[in-house]
């Protein structure tokens, strides 16, 4: 006689210890199980890195009409060196910090508003866009969203990388 036994699933979660911080900035959204027994869609594990929360906050934060920037002062000097090198890239993630559960994620910006728009409806706008793009593409629910404005861009600034007229010869 026989004796069968069931398979026993194996643990998809990672230790705690000797974790790479890559591995510390995901979030499982999904905690699947093994066996052929299961459709398709539940087998197996789905993680969200922190930056695809920070990218996607960013890019739709920006979005909006009355956005100028994001970041602070230095992050955004910083970024509009960066951006004139060649080959680099613009940060989409400049100016956005999360912090991200199992579930659930928080989000803050820093932006920089352009003059003479109204500074409530901005950060209204920009958080009703960030917290629906990040729960449509995420699927994380997102638990708040705060808005704080470093800055306001006047019509006359200067802009980065625009040269003054010399004021000798």
């Amino acid at each position: 006689m026989t004796t069968q036994t069931a398979p026993v699933a194996k643990e998809l979660s990672t230790p705690q210890t000797g974790r790479s911080p890559q591995a510390q900035a995901t979030t499982a959204v999904s905690g699947g199980t093994a066996g052929a027994d299961q459709p398709a869609a539940n087998r197996g594990r789905t993680s969200i890195a922190d930056v695809v929360v920070v990218k996607v906050a960013g890019i739709a934060a920006r979005e909006i009409p009355g956005v100028y920037d994001m970041g602070g002062g230095l992050s955004r000097t910083i970024g509009a060196v960066r951006d004139r090198v060649p080959g680099g890239r613009p940060n989409v993630g400049r100016g956005v910090k999360v912090e991200v559960g199992e579930r659930q994620t928080a989000i803050d910006l820093d932006l920089v508003v352009e003059y003479g728009v109204s500074v409530m409806d901005v950060a209204q706008d920009v958080r009703e866009n960030v917290i629906s793009a990040v729960e449509r593409i995420t699927g994380l629910e997102v638990v708040e969203v705060n808005v704080t404005v470093n800055d306001v861009h006047l019509p006359d600034e200067d802009e980065p990388g625009t040269t003054a007229e010399a004021r000798v010869e």
